[in-house]
């Protein structure tokens, strides 16, 4: 598909929406809202199709997301949501009092509470401090001790749209022998990740933001040599070997990640997936990256042009995704007059924020920057 039948299936577009919300959550395409219909339709009529259904998608979206993320799919466990699926780590580590976790403090809460937890049982959190939006790889290289245990980072930042270079600290983390976490929510999707290339112990990420697919529906990845070290907080009726040999009760766990799938699973979210996944499949991330950035970019460009300067000015391309983030006077009443517009942003730390996709235009972007000019005036 060009990028014009794409759009052709987005139904906001239809009704002359501009929407650049994808760092909060993502609008279902038709063929979409189709998937979950038909999954529906079965579920009501006929239970064994949408079982199968269920059994098929489960498969055929690991193997897409795999791809996403240069992973084998039996690397790929299914989550309810990002939370969860670091809390997976968090407590699956074998921890001594005094060993260290290093994040920073722009994190999303996701990505900072389940480590928090484990103060406690005497670990300690290095937050390594940001600089207008920035994490800078010489600051996170400057706190690492002789008990750095651990490094959890967003690919992207939630807030500032900083993207992190991940190969490089994963290179750092590897030469030192420490755990490297990924929070991919904001970046998978967007750009292009190598798993094995960057060196990435554990990622987790969702649907529902730029892979505009239904809440509730996670996943996380597991590198082989981390499966080896990891021990399991949570056990369920699916974890094991021969699940439904069910009163056989023998506490011998599957081999591969999807031992954290501990039991009923969101049939719906999963199948769901799977069909969004087929847009990124067949687009593919390259493409989809290079047409973020030249939005993000062109937005950039436009809003410097107009007297508002985004955190990300004068960044790298290297550095930059899809979010677009900017101070501005009043910016509760400017949302609210954008909405008016029928032009959709979102309000984060008293900033607003704005993330185009790759179906998104520069017709788009242009109204919406004409459209804060005339409101901020």
């Amino acid at each position: 598909m060009n990028k014009n039948e794409i759009r052709n299936t987005f139904p906001h577009i239809g009704e002359g929406a501009v929407y650049f919300n994808h760092a909060s959550i993502g609008p279902l395409t038709t063929r979409v809202r189709k998937r979950i219909d038909d999954y529906l339709e079965a579920r009501s009529l006929n239970l064994k199709k949408s079982f199968e259904m269920f059994l098929l998608a489960d498969k055929k979206a690991k193997l897409k997301l795999a791809k996403v993320l240069n992973c084998k799919p039996e690397q790929i466990a299914w989550k309810d949501n990002v939370s969860n699926a670091l809390s997976v780590l968090a407590n699956g580590i074998e921890w001594k009092s005094g060993d260290r976790i290093i994040l920073n403090d722009i994190e999303f809460p996701s990505n900072v509470y389940p480590f928090l937890n484990l103060k406690k049982r005497g670990v300690e959190i290095d937050f390594v401090k940001s600089k207008n939006g920035i994490v800078e790889l010489s600051d996170i290289e400057k706190a690492i001790t002789e008990r750095t245990k651990l490094i959890s980072i967003s690919l992207v930042q939630f807030l500032s749209g900083f993207r992190t270079d991940v190969e490089t600290l994963g290179e750092i983390c590897d030469a030192k022998g420490i755990i490297f976490s990924v929070d991919a929510i904001q970046g998978a999707g967007v750009v292009e990740i190598d798993v094995q290339k960057s060196k990435i112990d554990f990622l987790a990420g969702g649907a529902q933001k730029w892979f505009m697919s239904i809440m509730g529906t996670s996943y996380l990845y597991l590198s082989d040599r981390l499966k080896d070290i990891l021990k399991q907080p949570e056990i369920g009726w699916l974890s094991v070997n021969d699940a439904w040999n069910l009163t056989d009760y023998n506490l011998s766990l599957k081999p591969d990640a999807s031992r954290y799938q501990t039991g009923t699973m969101n049939a719906l979210g999963i199948v769901a997936f799977d069909k969004s996944l087929e847009l990124f499949d067949s687009v593919g991330i390259n493409e989809i990256e290079k047409e973020v950035l030249s939005n993000t970019n062109y937005f950039i460009e436009k809003l410097t042009a107009i007297g508002i300067v985004p955190l990300l000015d004068g960044v790298a391309d290297i550095n930059r995704a899809g979010i677009v983030t900017f101070p501005i006077n009043k910016p509760e009443t400017i949302l609210a007059e954008l909405k008016k517009r029928n032009i959709t942003g979102e309000l984060r730390e008293g900033l607003i924020r704005m993330a185009p996709h790759f179906y998104n235009t520069k017709e788009e972007i242009d109204i919406a920057v004409d459209a804060l000019k005339e409101i901020a005036g």
